[in-house]
């Protein structure tokens, strides 16, 4: 399992607008080429959300599907990398005073992740997560000073909107 923490500079409301806006996953999933398709009723529990990550030559058509939907508290997702099975993605905000406390869970559940569990895969998903977890702190603060914190935004800033000394631990 790989868990990453991070203080966003951003009330949840603003965090949850971005993870409710299915269709912006591409601006702050690391790995996402494009988002091919976002159920109308995203987040609700059952909704898909359909994406296409890769790596330059090197793509694969991925779903999510949610598990769990807390608005504003909790979102997990179960997502299907077809050959390469399947991982449970469990994103938690915790309130903490103006900002928002987001913890990353990413667990492997079918197919070969769950052989190859441990230091070295667990590693590079932490690194890949801490990441994405940047680039959802500098929208987040970005779209907050904006006046648009309700996830609708799209503009960043040089801030990476997490406080000194994030944490990232497995």
């Amino acid at each position: 399992m790989s868990r990453n923490r991070r203080l966003i500079l951003s009330p949840p409301s603003t965090v949850w607008g971005l993870l409710s806006a299915g269709h912006r996953y591409g601006e702050w999933v690391t790995g996402t080429q494009q988002v091919v398709s976002t159920d109308p009723h995203w987040p609700d529990v059952g909704a898909r959300l359909q994406v296409r990550v890769g790596v330059g030559p090197l793509v694969l058509d991925d779903t999510c599907v949610v598990r769990i939907c807390e608005p504003q508290r909790r979102l997990e997702l179960e997502a299907k990398a077809g050959p390469f099975g399947a991982a449970r993605i469990a994103m938690k905000l915790i309130p903490w005073a103006e900002s928002t406390l987001f913890v990353l869970d990413w667990h492997p559940l079918r197919g070969p992740g769950t052989r190859m569990h441990g230091f070295p895969v667990d590693y590079v998903v932490s690194i890949r997560n801490g990441m994405m977890l940047t680039k959802l702190a500098r929208i987040a603060v970005s779209e907050q000073r904006a006046g648009t914190g309700n996830g609708t935004g799209t503009g960043t800033h040089a801030d990476d909107g997490a406080a000194p000394g994030g944490t990232r631990s497995r």
